[in-house]
């Protein structure tokens, strides 16, 4: 007998499709699970909240597997908020917690280069930075002491550098010591007339050669912020400072004997000459000697009324011999701007062969205050401090660095105790 089809709305499943059934609903449950950080988020229960603590009323029951944000009334959040890390690029560094520049300068708190031409665009060839006037602090006596209109003509005659003005008056003192009678000190009225003298003589020696050297030293990196070249005085006003300078000087030369305002008085010549000899000459430093070693025969003509070839040209040669050592050093700061000025020096002349030049030159000079001491019988005691005075003027050559402006400068500088100990050795040998 034939069966009825069967219908399948009311018929049992067969148990394979059964199976079928569920194992696709198994494996859809698997694709649709949550993952776990959702899942025990959706488990914990959320923390519980007030009308009054959320403004929005309480949030929504979260979904099993998709739980929203917290409403942002439950973010806990601190105050002041932390700050953010600080962001180090390649042109900065760390140290100790503190964040700086790598390009930190003292002279300019504010500024991360060092130099910058005058567009303002970085000038990879100009020199080390150097303190402007309104960051660094006073750099001499003049600046802290003096009255605002006074510090240009200050600056005009060097009385913030006192070198030149020393080096003036040793050769005054050596020969003063050496006119003393034996067993006597020197005359202490004559020491402070060369004394003030040095310094009036230095200024108005500077003032002529800024005066003449005005459009030269605007071109120059270490001169153009002298008065007359920055335009701080005019030439009027130095002209009238001139005057004032070679009044005092004349008042200090007319305490002196006669035989010495006739000495003295024809310094002048050279004093006026000297600042033109760069122009036509290698050997400027040369003719610096015979104008800053004048008083060498002026101090011993102060005290005898005469001058003694013996002692006195001797001396008077080893000052030149000196100064030809200093002055070169000195020379080496400025040679690249003197080459581009047109400009000459013994620093040009010597070149590489500087150091040679100059210790022949520290030869003739010890030689030359050893035959003047001899000749002016001076006792054993100046002769070790000649040795010393040799030695500070060997270290001197030996170890200036000819290339480093710095170093030259100090180099220069120290000459003060090389006319010290000679200084010292005459006295020593007089009283002795």
């Amino acid at each position: 007998m034939p069966q009825p089809p069967l219908d399948s709305s009311s018929s049992p499943t067969p148990p394979m499709a059964l199976l079928r059934a569920a194992a696709a609903a198994d494996l859809l449950r698997r694709h649709r699970r949550a993952p776990l950080p959702l899942l025990l988020s959706a488990l914990s229960p959320p923390p519980p909240t007030t009308p009054e603590s959320c403004p929005d009323g309480p949030s929504p029951v979260a979904p099993y597997f998709a739980p929203p944000p917290p409403p942002l009334c439950r973010r806990r959040r601190s105050w002041p908020p932390p700050p953010p890390p600080p962001r180090v690029s390649s042109s900065s560094y760390v140290g100790r917690g503190i964040l700086l520049p790598a390009t930190f300068s003292i002279y300019s708190p504010l500024s991360t280069s060092s130099s910058a031409s005058p567009d303002g665009s970085p000038d990879e060839d100009s020199s080390p930075p150097h303190p402007s006037p309104a960051a660094a602090p006073p750099s001499s006596w003049v600046d802290r002491w003096l009255p605002q209109a006074a510090r240009p003509y200050a600056m005009l005659a060097r009385l913030d550098k006192p070198i030149g003005t020393w080096l003036l008056a040793w050769p005054c003192f050596w020969s003063i010591s050496m006119a003393a009678m034996p067993g006597e000190l020197p005359d202490m009225r004559m020491l402070a007339l060369f004394g003030c003298g040095a310094v009036l003589l230095r200024g108005a020696g500077c003032t002529v050669n800024d005066l003449l050297d005005r459009d030269i030293d605007n071109k120059v990196e270490r001169t153009k912020s002298r008065p007359f070249a920055s335009g701080i005085l005019t030439p009027t006003q130095g002209v009238g400072f001139l005057g004032l300078q070679l009044l005092l000087g004349l008042g200090i030369l007319l305490q002196l004997n006669n035989y010495s305002r006739i000495l003295g008085a024809s310094s002048l010549l050279l004093v006026f000459s000297y600042p033109l000899m760069k122009r036509f000459t290698f050997w400027p430093q040369a003719y610096l000697g015979l104008t800053y070693n004048w008083g060498a025969l002026l101090g011993w003509a102060a005290i005898k009324e005469s001058l003694d070839p013996a002692i006195i040209l001797p001396l008077y040669t080893a000052g030149i011999c000196w100064t030809l050592v200093y002055d070169t050093i000195y020379a080496h700061q400025d040679k690249e701007d003197d080459l581009k000025v047109g400009v000459k020096s013994t620093a040009l002349r010597f070149g590489d062969l500087t150091k040679h030049w100059i210790s022949g030159f520290g030869v003739a000079c010890i030689g030359s205050l050893a035959l003047s001491g001899y000749s002016a019988d001076l006792a054993w005691p100046y002769y070790p401090f000649l040795a010393a005075a040799s030695a500070q003027l060997a270290w001197q050559i030996s170890t200036v660095d000819l290339s480093d402006h710095l170093d030259c400068n100090r180099k220069f500088v120290s000459n003060k105790w090389f006319g010290a100990l000679i200084f010292g050795g005459v006295l020593c040998g007089r009283l002795t």
